[in-house]
């Protein structure tokens, strides 16, 4: 390295130690209806209109610059390639790794680092393989110098976006410029050895391209979202939280310095869920209850769960709300199969299969987006998916929902939800979702125009149709079927609906109640939230290993209800950015109001408005009652649910049943839709939806 670049560097160092030993820790703000996580890790965002600014440049950097470059690379190089290259870099990073471990007095973890450099430096022919872990079970750990920073009490300082840099603090620009210093590849004197750097970084960069195109695509404010996720991972990483004897150090101090911890983590659920598991009609005093007006049928209306028609077998019930997040298991072999990587031109998988388009809908007003695979054959059925809450045109969930349809004969549109941002802005200006009859009315407008589109594009027609939706989408789906029954424009349909709020207004109650769960212990949320986040990366770095296997979830109650609130609070906080047009080039005051904001909230300010006599009138209107003359004279959909959905009670799967008799389908476990990844359920749906 020449005396210019070594100048350069020891001032930039200088720079950041200045920044970081000088600057101040600022308070948390847990005073809302939901904290902000954002300033919970990261502090005020005193260079808002700053960082926005230069968040968009990167942005646009990375579309037109970076991007391009990482695609090139990665349809020369297959995804094995890539791997094997990303092996040998991380193993060139050692010096980083156990200089950090040694600097936090991690002896122990420096020794583990340099029997894993060695290993694999001869055995894993220069970190190509990780013989280390395969062969001798040493796991990695990938420190860097902001942590040895951290345990050196550094402070992290205010958060900035740099050019190049999406996200970044004083310690931790200064925790890169130690880590640069530190790389052996940054002392390279030869034009050959620069090209094999530049390399080794595109590689770097390719693997980063996923997240910045799921921040960019699904998300309202990406600045936001991405400000959110950068506070936490690095809090996961300054505090440690990526390993797994820390993660159950810091459980233990917590649940011990707590009298809480979750010995009431049931009792709300009782309330809530769809009934008691010990209630027994037999031992009712029926006689007394008529003394005080009831009767034996609205008694058992409201208090017996009804029976299950599916059994889930050893299905290891936890919670409700922990229960639910087992959707996530919910996959089906060969969607993402190829030995190109996602960026690749020749990724041929079924995922990538799938293409995007748009249709227009109203003047003035973006266009629609959907996704779509057709089948060769002209005269293939098509099937319609309609995602949960808030989901967007790339829900995991649709495109597996899509691979199931595919392998079936089915052609097949992928919308997003109507309670989405992206939905909002093809709509009208001032268009506020939340009425499924309304927004049902404008995705059959959508969905006419979507097939005429693509009937006309490839000279084909879809006779049959099938349409799918799932919680909300579920919802909205039966709404559709209701307004198809009145006046059919779709021609003829099918509508299977997966566990649709029966009461939407009671479902955003029990959400509401939910997010108010972080309460409980206000005063640890930073380490309950950190340890939680920690948990999820450690389940999503194993799922690709051979011996994975989830019988249990690894969250307690509290932490189940914490990611939940996180996810539903956010799709509120996308839809509310949308509707209201919040400008994301400058600062803006946007979330400390959305932070004082529920989803009673929402109702109030956007769909009762000032007439607050209408409650009663909306609370039918967006239950499935007010579609009963439907559900009870037709036989063209299928709805599951689950015995134990917390976003249900026991009357109303009972009124349910008494509506639409064996078209419901019941199962004995899997919340809300923490079922949809067992074979009973899949192999039940196939046969629904079976050609033959």
């Amino acid at each position: 390295m020449n005396t210019y670049k070594k100048l350069c560097l020891t001032i930039s160092v200088l720079f950041c130690l200045v920044l970081v030993v000088n600057a101040e820790e600022l308070p948390q703000n847990t005073s809302t209806k939901h904290p902000d996580y954002a300033c919970m890790f990261l502090g005020e965002d005193k260079c808002e209109t700053f960082n926005r600014k230069m968040f968009n440049f990167n942005t646009k950097l990375n579309k037109y610059v970076i991007k391009p470059v990482d695609i090139l690379w990665a349809s020369i190089m297959p995804k094995y390639g890539m791997d094997r290259i990303r092996g040998i870099y991380k193993n060139i990073e050692f010096p980083k790794r156990v200089v950090s471990s040694l600097i936090q007095k991690d002896f122990k973890g420096s020794g583990r680092e340099t029997l894993r450099f060695l290993t694999n430096s001869t055995l894993g022919l220069a970190g190509m393989f990780d013989p280390a872990k395969t062969l001798f079970h040493l796991e990695p750990v990938d420190e860097n110098m902001e942590q040895a920073l951290t345990r050196c009490k550094c402070n992290q300082g205010r958060y900035l976006v740099m050019p190049v840099i999406n996200g970044a603090t004083p310690r931790g620009l200064c925790g890169k410029a130690l880590d640069t210093a530190l790389n052996p590849t940054c002392y390279i004197g030869t034009p050959i050895l620069a090209l094999i750097k530049l390399g080794f970084t595109i590689n770097e960069t390719s693997y980063m391209q996923p997240l910045a195109d799921m921040i960019q695509s699904n998300y309202a404010d990406p600045y936001d979202i991405a400000k959110k996720l950068y506070g936490i991972e690095n809090h996961i990483k300054a505090q440690n939280l990526d390993r797994e004897s820390v993660i159950q150090e810091h459980e233990n101090v917590l649940n011990n310095s707590q009298e809480f911890v979750n010995n009431d983590a049931q009792s709300d659920e009782i309330e809530l869920r769809a009934g008691d598991k010990t209630f027994d009609p037999d031992k009712i005093s029926y006689t007394d209850l008529l003394r005080d007006g009831i009767t034996k049928e609205s008694y058992l209306l409201k208090h017996s769960k009804p029976k299950a028609d599916i059994i889930l077998e050893n299905y290891n019930a936890q919670t409700p709300s922990i229960d639910a997040m087992r959707t996530a298991l919910f996959n089906l072999p060969g969607i993402n199969d190829s030995i190109w990587t996602d960026l690749s031109v020749w990724n041929r998988s079924f995922a990538h299969k799938i293409r995007t388009s748009s249709v227009k809908t109203y003047d003035n007003s973006e266009n629609y987006k959907f996704r779509y695979i057709l089948q060769k054959d002209k005269k293939s059925p098509l099937a319609i998916i309609f995602p949960s809450i808030g989901e967007g045109i790339k829900s995991n969930h649709s495109v597996v929902f899509a691979k199931l349809f595919y392998d079936l004969g089915y052609s097949v549109v992928i919308e997003g939800s109507s309670f989405n941002w992206e939905f909002v802005k093809s709509m009208p200006k001032g268009y506020t979702p939340g009425l499924p009859k309304q927004d049902a009315k404008e995705l059959g407008i959508i969905t006419a125009n979507i097939i005429k589109q693509l009937q006309e594009k490839y000279n084909c027609e879809f006779n049959n149709k099938v349409v799918l939706g799932t919680s909300f989408g579920a919802l909205t789906s039966l709404f559709l079927a209701d307004s198809e029954y009145k006046q059919n424009t779709l021609g003829q349909c099918k509508f299977i609906s997966i566990n649709p709020p029966i009461e939407l207004i009671y479902a955003m109650k029990v959400v509401d109640k939910q997010n108010d769960e972080w309460q409980k212990d206000p005063n640890n949320l930073k380490d309950r939230v950190a340890l939680t986040s920690a948990k999820i990366l450690n389940l999503w770095n194993k799922k690709d290993s051979k011996d994975f296997k989830i019988e249990t979830l690894p969250f307690s109650d509290y932490e189940a209800k914490l990611i939940t609130s996180f996810i539903m609070h956010q799709k509120l906080s996308d839809l509310v950015f949308a509707i209201e047009q919040i400008p994301n080039n400058k600062q803006t005051d946007f979330y400390k109001e959305i932070n004082n904001m529920n989803y009673g909230d929402y109702l109030k300010k956007y769909i009762l408005g000032d007439s607050l006599l209408a409650y009663d009138d909306v609370n039918y209107d967006t239950s499935l009652y007010s579609i009963s003359n439907y559900l009870e004279n037709n036989d063209n959909y299928k709805i599951y649910h689950s015995l134990d959905d917390y976003l249900v009670n026991s009357q109303q799967l009972n009124i349910l049943k008494k509506y639409t008799g064996n078209k419901s389908v019941f199962l004995n476990n899997g919340s809300h839709l923490g079922y949809m990844y067992r074979e009973e359920f899949i192999n039940d749906l196939k046969n629904e939806l079976s050609l033959k």
